[in-house]
């Protein structure tokens, strides 16, 4: 069965790895229910779409294309396992810790229902910043996050209402297109010559920025 196993907030603490910036990337589970609705534009909007939590950075983070960050238990256990340490639900800057669903191999464009009211839209993979870079505390951690392909998804947020952990997650639409999000992940950082498959999803699903960058070969540079 998929379900959200947590659901994490994050409270406005100072960066240490961006200039004049608080961050919000330590988020830790809390009890529910917690309201989720769409945050409006990433310029000038509410930031995060989960109501509670903060986002510091808000020219690269939140909107309402980056409403919600998912990363999946799954992962979580095998990182702690490669890094040797614990990595708790949260630890990843995530919104929503999920378990039973493969969320990079979610499809851009992919609708959930979660729980019993809220419906939400794939958008597109995380991009990797100098602000988790630093979080983790790991030499090379950029080029090992890569290398794994395996980055969580971003979501908007087309029905709001309220989350709590345990809340059942249900694919509700699956484009018929095969652009995953551990596709334009590698194709937006490092293999650019699979930009051009990318269109195959179109514009409804891609959205403009991610259309745009495949239309003109773009990548993105770590940071």
């Amino acid at each position: 069965m998929s379900n959200v196993v947590s659901i994490n907030v994050g409270r406005a603490a100072p960066n240490p790895y961006k200039d004049e910036m608080s961050t919000g990337i330590d988020k830790r589970p809390v009890d529910g229910p917690v309201q989720v609705r769409a945050p409006g534009p990433k310029h000038g909007g509410l930031g995060s779409g989960l109501v509670g939590d903060f986002i510091g950075d808000q020219k690269n983070h939140g909107g309402d294309d980056q409403a919600l960050y998912v990363f999946q238990q799954e992962d979580l256990a095998e990182w702690s396992e490669r890094l040797g340490r614990e990595l708790g639900n949260g630890y990843f800057g995530e919104n929503l810790t999920t378990s039973g669903i493969d969320v990079n191999e979610a499809r851009i464009g992919e609708r959930w229902r979660i729980g019993t009211g809220v419906v939400v839209q794939v958008t597109s993979p995380r991009i990797p910043c100098s602000t988790f870079r630093g979080w983790t505390g790991e030499r090379g951690w950029l080029k090992q996050f890569v290398r794994a392909r395996r980055p969580g998804t971003y979501l908007k947020i087309l029905e709001a209402g309220e989350l709590s952990a345990g809340d059942p997650i249900e694919v509700i639409h699956r484009p018929e297109h095969d652009v995953t999000i551990a596709y334009a992940f590698a194709a937006l950082i490092d293999a650019p010559e699979l930009l051009p498959g990318m269109l195959a999803a179109g514009l409804d699903d891609l959205g403009s920025e991610l259309h745009g960058m495949a239309s003109r070969g773009e990548t993105f540079s770590l940071g």
